[in-house]
């Protein structure tokens, strides 16, 4: 099956950065969307970033002008550049992605396990 394994979360101080990763593996055909969303206890599930396979990307205003996604297709991974990070940022932070796998009939919508973001004040 498919795998999302995020990393490079962390403890930050308000105002600092951090990067994250999100590498798929798997039977992968192709990959349309990548994003991240944002997750805390008591809290629904928040869109944080999104970019499509042609390079067009959206923010959530929460995020917008302090985080940028990109990505790297060779490696199948997204990335989420987070600068001038705030205590509200505070999450577990989840990919998410678009996925063709290979005997497929189309895509389907694929979750890794979270990478703990922490902004102290």
């Amino acid at each position: 099956q498919v795998h999302l394994v995020e990393s490079g979360g962390g403890l930050v101080q308000a105002g600092g950065s951090l990067r994250l990763s999100c590498a798929a593996s798997g039977s992968i055909s192709s990959i349309r969307a990548m994003g991240w969303f944002r997750q805390v206890l008591g809290k629904q599930r928040e869109f944080a970033a999104i970019i499509g396979s042609d390079g067009t990307i959206n923010y959530a205003d929460s995020v917008k002008g302090r985080f940028t996604i990109s990505r790297d297709n060779a490696k199948n991974t997204v990335y989420l550049r987070m600068d001038g990070l705030k205590p509200e940022d505070t999450a577990v932070y989840v990919c998410n992605a678009d996925i063709l796998q290979f005997g497929a009939a189309g895509f389907g919508d694929y979750w890794g396990q979270g990478t703990q973001v922490t902004v102290s004040s």
